[in-house]
């Protein structure tokens, strides 16, 4: 629980007194929620992100060009209902232009191949 003026900042969607806001779209949502639940943009995380194929599985030819910007991909294999997905992780600070730009260049690179870089999350501690 968080009490005390210290904290109606960022419960303000406030930032070192600068407010925070993105697009009214699904990674403008995701953000939104992470600013309610305090996660600090100014350090570096690891951020998730995920290619789905349809067709499944992804050409040779698509893993490599993956491979090519992201050297430690892993193939989640379709199971139990799940659909599979290649994942990848970029380090760096959190931001809107850093996310939808990974997700755009990634979808432009394996969009022949039926990919799509739609998918993404950070942990926060």
């Amino acid at each position: 629980m968080h009490r005390g003026s210290r904290h109606l900042a960022p419960a303000l969607g406030l930032m070192n007194g600068t407010l925070l806001s993105w697009p009214a779209d699904a990674d403008g949502d995701v953000f939104r929620r992470l600013q309610v639940q305090g996660f600090n943009f100014a350090v570096q995380h690891a951020i998730d992100f995920e290619v789905e194929f349809n067709p499944w599985p992804p050409p040779a030819t698509a893993l490599n060009l993956l491979l090519a910007r992201h050297p430690k991909l892993e193939v989640i294999e379709p199971e139990l209902g799940a659909s599979g997905y290649v994942a990848f992780q970029v380090f760096g600070n959190v931001s809107y232009e850093l996310v939808t730009s990974v997700q755009r260049s990634t979808s432009s690179l394996v969009a022949q191949f039926g990919g799509a870089c739609e998918s993404w999350g950070v942990l926060s501690s």
